[in-house]
């Protein structure tokens, strides 16, 4: 049985909230420039479940493109590595809080890959 999951987005950079973020995992593929690793406090980096470089570049957080991003993003995380990845996270935070991290800018959260991830879990 499924509980649901409470799934907040949060900039990497932000310090870590450990009573209001649960589990915290990195969801971007390349390493957070200028961030330490212990200062990020990870409990996972999944990679797995990131967009691709070519579908990142092609992007670029053009508003334009965030529908069609979002589906074709939604199309990679169908593939078997990605699906099998973004289960085990399923299954990991079931009912709990997962708080997803991502170096995306503060203005662009709300039309990233982590938004379309945080929907994805069926987290609010």
């Amino acid at each position: 049985m499924t509980h649901k999951i409470h799934v907040r987005v949060r900039r990497v950079y932000e310090a870590a909230s450990p009573r209001e973020d649960g589990l915290r995992v990195l969801v971007d593929r390349v390493w957070p420039r200028g961030m330490k690793k212990e200062d990020a406090r990870l409990d996972e980096w999944a990679k797995q479940i990131a967009p691709s470089t070519e579908l990142r570049k092609w992007y670029s957080h053009d508003p334009e493109r965030f529908r069609e991003f979002a589906e074709r993003y939604r199309a990679e995380l169908a593939e078997p590595e990605a699906r099998e990845a973004l289960d085990r996270l399923r299954e990991r935070v079931d009912g709990r809080t997962v708080t997803l991290l991502t170096s995306v800018k503060e203005e662009q959260l709300g039309r990233s890959h982590a938004e379309v991830l945080r929907e994805e879990l069926g987290g609010g």
